[in-house]
C-alpha cells in the first residue's frame, strides 16, 4: 500500500536502496571491533513528510488497539503457522495536534500480535511496502538461528523475503527489525510480540490485552504541535522527548482496556524500547500472578511492579473487583508527563467489602492517581 507521494522519490530511494544493501552485506560477515561506526554510518537517516505539493502527508491510524489479538490456540498438535508482516513508513497521530512519520509492521505500532504453540513450524514471510525509502528485516526473540532471521528477511524497497523457523520455547517474546541503525528502526516503531504458547496452554481469563511501550526521539520539545522530526542525536545519547503505550500518547486513554467486576484480566505486556527499562504498574491492583521475562513456566503471586528491560516482556494476571478507572503506568512515574498513561475501565456494582470511599463525591473531584 502506496502512503505518500514524494517529488523525486525514485532517485532518492533507489540511492537508499543501494545503501542499505551495503548494510546488508555487512551484516552477512562477521563484524570487526567497533563497527557499529560503520554500519550506522552505512544506512541514511531519510526522512520524507511532504507530498508532492510540498503539504503534510494526511496522518493514519497507526495505534495498535489493546484488543487487537487472536485468541488462545487451545490443545492441538503442532501446526505449520504463517506469519506475514508488510513494512511501511507512514505518517500518523503522535499527540493532539503532533504527527510524527513511524516505521511500522502492518501499519500500526506494534506489529500484529503473533501466537503459535510448542512444536509448531512458523512461516515469516515479510514484504518491504513499495512506498519506503529504507530497507527493513525482523529479528524474532523466539528464534533460534542467525539474527532470529533477520539476516533471512533483510528487504530492499518492493522486495518479499522469508523463512521459517519451529518454536521450541514458551514464552512470550519480542521481535522487531533489526537494519542498521537498529535502535532507530526500534524507536520509530518497529517492534512486536510473539506468544509461544506452553503445550498445556494457559490458565482461562475472561479478557486479554496486548501493551507495548516505546520510546520516541523528536527534534522538537515534548508536546510542541505540529509535526515532529526524529532527532538521531538525542536517540544516540538516550534522551527521549516521549514515552507511549501503542504507537501514541492517547493510544490506551482514547481506547482503554475494559472490564467488568468479578473478570480476570490478562495483560501480555513487553517493551520495544529501544533504550528504557519499564517498572509496569496498574494503579490500584495488584498483580495477582506475574510472570516475570514472560517465563510461563512458574508465576510469581501478589505482585506490585514488575520490571520489563528493553527487548522483554512481562505477563500478568489479576482480577477487578471494584469499578472504577484504574491507570497503566511505568513506575518510573516522570515519564507520565512526557506521555506514558493508559486506562483500565472496570465497570459494575460497587463492593464496599473490599473498597470503600467515605466522600465518593469530592473523590470524583479530584485529580489525584496514586
Amino acid at each position: 500500500m502506496k502512503t505518500m507521494t514524494i517529488s523525486g522519490r525514485r532517485p532518492l530511494l533507489a540511492t537508499a536502496a543501494v545503501l542499505a544493501l551495503g548494510a546488508a552485506a555487512l551484516l552477512a560477515q562477521p563484524l570487526p571491533a567497533h563497527a557499529g561506526d560503520k554500519l550506522a554510518a552505512a544506512t541514511p537517516h531519510m526522512h520524507m513528510s511532504t507530498d508532492v505539493s510540498g503539504a503534510a502527508a494526511a496522518p493514519v491510524n497507526i495505534v495498535r488497539l489493546p484488543t487487537d489479538l487472536p485468541g488462545p490456540i487451545g490443545k492441538r498438535g503442532p501446526q505449520r503457522m504463517k506469519v506475514d508482516l508488510n513494512t511501511t513508513e507512514v505518517t500518523g497521530e503522535l499527540a493532539d495536534g503532533t504527527t510524527y512519520h513511524y516505521w511500522t509492521f502492518n501499519n500500526k505500532v506494534p506489529g500484529p500480535f503473533v501466537r503459535v504453540k510448542v512444536g509448531d513450524t512458523v512461516e515469516v514471510k515479510l514484504k518491504n511496502d513499495d512506498g519506503s525509502l529504507m530497507m527493513h528485516n525482523v529479528d524474532f526473540h523466539a528464534v533460534t538461528g542467525p539474527g532470529g532471521g533477520a539476516r533471512a528477511t533483510e528487504a530492499a524497497p518492493g522486495e518479499t523475503r522469508g523463512f521459517e523457523f519451529k518454536a521450541m520455547n514458551p514464552g512470550l517474546y519480542v521481535y522487531h527489525c533489526a537494519t542498521p541503525t537498529v535502535a532507530q528502526h526500534i524507536a520509530n516503531g518497529m517492534y512486536g510480540l510473539i506468544l509461544v504458547e506452553p503445550e498445556e496452554g494457559l490458565p482461562k481469563v475472561d479478557h486479554e490485552f496486548y501493551v507495548m511501550q516505546g520510546e520516541l526521539y523528536t527534534e522538537q520539545p515534548y508536546g510542541t504541535k505540529g509535526h515532529a522530526e526524529e532527532s538521531i542525536d538525542k536517540l544516540l545519547s538516550e534522551r527521549p522527548e516521549y514515552f507511549i503505550f501503542n504507537g501514541s500518547t492517547d493510544a490506551l486513554k482514547k481506547n482503554p482496556l475494559k472490564a467488568k467486576v468479578g473478570e480476570s484480566v490478562r495483560i501480555y505486556f513487553g517493551v520495544g524500547g529501544p533504550n528504557y527499562t519499564s517498572s509496569f504498574h496498574v494503579i490500584g491492583e495488584i498483580f495477582d500472578k506475574a510472570y516475570p521475562l514472560a517465563s510461563l513456566s512458574s508465576p510469581l503471586k501478589d505482585v506490585q511492579t514488575i520490571t520489563t528491560p528493553p527487548g522483554g516482556a512481562s505477563v500478568v494476571d489479576f482480577k477487578v473487583e471494584v469499578p472504577g478507572n484504574y491507570i497503566l503506568v511505568d513506575h518510573a512515574l516522570s515519564r507520565v508527563e512526557r506521555g506514558l498513561a493508559g486506562v483500565l475501565q472496570v465497570e459494575g456494582p460497587e463492593n464496599e467489602a473490599i473498597f470503600k470511599d467515605y466522600d465518593p463525591q469530592k473523590s470524583a473531584e479530584s485529580t489525584g492517581g496514586h
